[in-house]
């Protein structure tokens, strides 16, 4: 707003009453931040020790339930091996493993949240292509119960199965563009 800057231009805005009580029009870049009142620095240290804390959380909780996921895997996997059926758990133990895969790349996002003070994309694209490349796996491998289920239910994982693979097209892209332009900037 070149023209922002002129008296003549603060004063008609201040008489029509548009800005306020004598406020000047100015970019939100011109306002000086006092970053060295205390009160500020004060509250955007609590903010920050408050978002520490919550990723400190967040982690802990995701270890405890990639440890919990991961027992479960170990345990399935004993007990089929012992009742000589890990040809039929296959699917079953493939999804516990890509569930743990999830919960670790969660974590990570996490941690690379926590260590950077803000959001990366890259990390959370990595999870949601983890989800979408899981549900396929775990669709395909119920593909040849799919016909006796009925021709609906058929329509419906083949149309699932249609949206997922665009899915993980627009993932997969997002993640080479993301990669690409962070080649760039370097």
């Amino acid at each position: 707003m070149p023209f922002a800057r002129s008296s003549k231009w603060k004063f008609r805005l201040r008489r029509r009453g548009e800005i306020g009580l004598g406020v000047d029009v100015t970019s939100r870049n011109d306002i000086p931040k006092d970053v060295s009142h205390p009160v500020r620095q004060a509250i955007v240290q609590t903010l920050s020790w408050v978002e520490d804390l919550v990723y400190i959380g967040l982690g802990l909780l995701l270890v405890v339930a990639a440890f919990t996921l991961l027992a479960t895997a170990m345990k399935s996997v004993v007990q089929a091996l012992w009742n000589h059926a890990l040809g039929g758990q296959v699917v079953g133990l493939l999804d516990h493993i890509l569930l743990v895969l999830l919960v670790i790349e969660l974590l990570y996002t996490v941690q690379v949240s926590f260590r950077e003070r803000g959001l990366v994309a890259e990390p959370f694209l990595v999870v949601a292509l983890i989800a979408v490349i899981r549900r396929v796996l775990v669709l395909t491998a119920e593909m040849p119960k799919l016909p006796d289920a009925g021709e609906v239910v058929f329509r419906h994982a083949m149309l699932e199965l249609g949206v997922l693979t665009v899915m993980v097209l627009v993932l997969v892209g997002s993640l080479i563009m993301l990669q690409k332009y962070a080649k760039r900037s370097v």
